[in-house]
């Protein structure tokens, strides 16, 4: 979309190659990557990347993220589909944050200061379609 001279920052179609958590990791019916922004879409860029979770992803065994820390900040965020209690998660989700064990069961926004461990994540319970997104103060995915 970049037809004006600020049609660059309206990303409307996929990264074709791009360093992702979840990349190689989860069948299609686990899960669908959207949109992902990074330095290499478009230059000065933040990384944000954005997922739609479906329930058949609570059939795999692994943990959905292994414990890792970044040298950057990052927020992960992560709706459930109930439109009559949006605050509903639809299901349950296990968070590491250093070493201590959160059971989440309500939409949330989890921020990550540089250097916390954080994972595994990882659904124990997922009724319907969770959409997620994360935002990481860094110009590309450091795994």
């Amino acid at each position: 979309m970049a037809e004006t001279k600020y049609g660059k920052y309206i990303i409307t179609e996929p990264k074709k190659k791009f360093s992702s958590p979840y990349e190689g990791k989860f069948r299609p019916e686990d899960q669908t990557e959207i949109l992902l922004l990074d330095d290499d879409v478009l230059k000065g860029a933040f990384l944000v990347n954005t997922v739609w979770f479906w329930p058949e992803r609570i059939n795999n065994p692994d943990p959905d993220v292994k414990p890792h820390k970044h040298d950057y900040d990052e927020v992960l965020a992560i709706f459930g589909t109930n439109m009559e209690d949006p605050h509903d998660l639809c299901g349950e989700l296990e968070a590491w944050l250093g070493d201590e064990k959160h059971i989440i069961t309500k939409s949330c926004i989890i921020f990550l200061p540089k250097g916390l461990q954080h994972g595994p994540f990882k659904f124990t319970r997922l009724d319907r379609p969770v959409f997620h997104f994360n935002v990481c103060l860094a110009k590309r995915y450091d795994k």
